[in-house]
């Protein structure tokens, strides 16, 4: 029986320009997610402290209804309900000319380039590991990290509802071998976690400052639990030089603040996504250059 998997398999094309549009669709819904996931938190936080102090936020006691599916998709600013064709991805933001079409605000052009990097992203994890499981998860795994890489440039913050799902979700897929064998990915979380944990601990020792933060030292678990032990110092390598790229151009341009700091999650998360694709080249280069 030709499957419809078996088709994708011989209409390569077909399968990317599928993957894309799946992209910009999911894409547009990471708009959401980076935008409520950290309201949802600190609205939970507040509420725990109040019940903890015995407080009667009259804000939280609304029971207003808050989470990744409602209220509906409104604008920012004028509160306008977003219509479903005012809601496609790209071209929407085209046809409404970059503005609201109730109060001619301007639209954030990070909401397209969100659904752009979706998308492109998501098409080169098809093209590398083709119709698979691989292709399956990795696509998953490179939603997660955008998230995660926005939210921490926005907010400083790792959110544990995506860090720790997929922390286990590496472990257990590769019960079945999908990227790497269990005792390299239980291996992987363990030092993952531990080494920046360990740069954490000694930077503090040392300068009674704080380096990075504990959702940094997770976010490397997560790499760690899909790809193996094998791949952290690779994405530990990349991540630094491109954090320290950014931060001396922060520096001589006169941008960096540092009472705010520069979060380290999205060069985490971008050499992980890098590793994901390229990491056995690298490691078979390194080990042909050493031996």
């Amino acid at each position: 029986m030709y499957t419809f998997v078996e088709f994708l398999q011989t209409h390569p094309n077909f399968y990317l320009s599928l993957v894309f549009l799946v992209g910009l669709v999911v894409g547009s819904f990471l708009n959401v997610v980076i935008i409520r996931l950290p309201k949802m938190i600190e609205r939970n936080w507040q509420k725990e402290c109040c019940d903890l102090l015995e407080i009667n936020n009259q804000e939280l006691s609304k029971n207003e209804i808050f989470n990744l599916v409602s209220p509906p998709s409104h604008c920012p600013f004028c509160k306008h309900k977003i219509k479903i064709i005012e809601n496609i991805p790209l071209l929407s933001y085209l046809f409404l000319k970059r503005k609201c079409s109730n109060c001619n605000k301007k639209i954030s052009p990070r909401y397209p380039i969100i659904e752009l990097i979706s998308a492109l992203s998501i098409c080169i994890v098809a093209h590398f590991f083709g119709v698979s499981l691989q292709a399956f998860f990795a696509i998953f795994l490179t939603w997660a990290l955008i998230v995660l890489s926005v939210i921490d440039f926005d907010t400083r913050y790792l959110p544990d509802d995506v860090t720790l799902p997929f922390l286990w979700l590496g472990i257990l897929i590769n019960l079945f071998n999908i990227f790497t064998d269990i005792n390299s990915s239980i291996l992987g979380a363990i030092f993952g976690y531990g080494i920046l944990w360990a740069v954490y601990a000694v930077f503090k020792l040392i300068t009674g400052k704080v380096a990075m933060g504990h959702g940094d030292f997770k976010l490397l678990a997560v790499l760690g639990a899909w790809f193996g032990w094998q791949n952290l110092l690779p994405i530990i390598i990349i991540s630094s030089l491109i954090g320290t790229v950014v931060a001396i151009s922060l520096i001589i341009n006169k941008s960096y603040d540092r009472h705010k700091g520069i979060p380290f999650g999205p060069y985490l998360a971008f050499a992980g996504w890098v590793s994901m694709i390229l990491g056995p080249y690298m490691i078979s280069a390194y080990l042909n250059a050493v031996m």
